[in-house]
């Protein structure tokens, strides 16, 4: 998972790839569109719909699974193969997606370009982007920072650490899954059951274990500890809010709170609540924090391997 992350950082995931072979996720994402096209059907009765539900959880999970096997199974022993499932887990790993996603919204907003800001933090946020102001839009960015670090890199590596190939694809089919279909709408109520709850399931260590990364290097380690152990139960997430409240204490700000999606007011919780509202300094400064994490994590693993 070291190399995995390393050759990340080192090219991402190149533009001129994507648009030739598309990525894993959007593999994963056609397969599961299939299986909620053929067996979400609107005319079945809602407990038949969530049996269709688990039934693709099951589905998928296990295809993305056996292939990491079949996969891991050809591979030559010793440090060839520590090396060729670290390349091969490559794709799976954001960790390069996400820092560039950030900052992508962090240099405009820095230099007071908030028309641009909004442009760029409207690809990694779902409210709508047109009401948020400078604080709402930093707010927005570092709570999607926070939150996709355990997402999309602690998540799939410390799967991918215990079980090789198997676990972080079976993780990143878990995450598709409930990113596609887990959501409480009319048409995934019942469908998208499972695929919700097994999220919360696979990402219930990792997403602490990242909030820990984020204490141990933040700036106000005490703001840090007691604000997660303290606020983390209060996000509407039982994962999301462990990194988040993290790093709301890390930084000395407020996130979370309300916020409209689709013009509707969502009433959340405050994290942090009666600290400062974020500035365009504090997501650079988040994003430093990021990578410190980002870089003990894999020193860990570097570590763990050599032990």
């Amino acid at each position: 998972m070291a190399v995995a992350m390393a050759v990340d950082v080192l090219i991402g995931w190149p533009d001129w790839l994507f648009a030739r072979i598309g990525h894993p996720v959007t593999w994963l994402g056609r397969l599961i569109h299939l299986v909620d096209t053929a067996w979400n059907r609107a005319s079945d009765p809602p407990a038949f719909r969530r049996i269709a539900g688990v039934a693709a959880v099951i589905l998928v999970i296990t295809l993305a699974t056996a292939l990491g096997w079949a996969v891991q199974s050809l591979l030559p022993s010793g440090w060839v193969r520590v090396v060729l499932v670290g390349v091969l887990a490559w794709p799976l790993v954001a960790l390069r997606s996400l820092h560039d996603h950030v900052a992508a919204v962090a240099h405009p907003l820095v230099s007071g370009d908030i028309g641009a800001a909004r442009a760029a933090v409207a690809q990694i946020v779902g409210r709508d982007p047109a009401t948020l102001d400078d604080a709402g839009i930093a707010r927005a960015t570092i709570e999607s920072l926070a939150e996709n670090a355990s997402d999309g890199i602690v998540a799939p590596v410390f799967w991918g650490a215990l079980f090789g190939l198997p676990g972080i694809l079976g993780y990143k089919a878990i995450n598709t899954l409930d990113s596609m279909i887990g959501h409480r709408t009319e048409r995934h109520e019942a469908f998208g059951w499972a695929a919700a709850r097994i999220d919360d399931l696979a990402n219930l260590v990792p997403a602490r274990l990242t909030g820990l990364l984020f204490v141990l290097l933040a700036p106000r380690f005490s703001q840090a500890w007691s604000c997660m152990l303290r606020d983390a139960r209060h996000h509407r997430s039982p994962n999301a809010g462990w990194p988040e409240a993290a790093m709301a204490g890390a930084l000395g700000v407020r996130l979370s709170g309300p916020r409209i999606y689709h013009g509707s007011v969502a009433n959340e919780p405050w994290l942090n609540e009666g600290a400062r509202d974020p500035a365009a300094a504090d997501v650079l400064t988040g994003l430093k924090l990021y990578r410190y994490a980002m870089m003990l994590l894999a020193a860990a693993f570097v570590a763990l391997a050599l032990a």
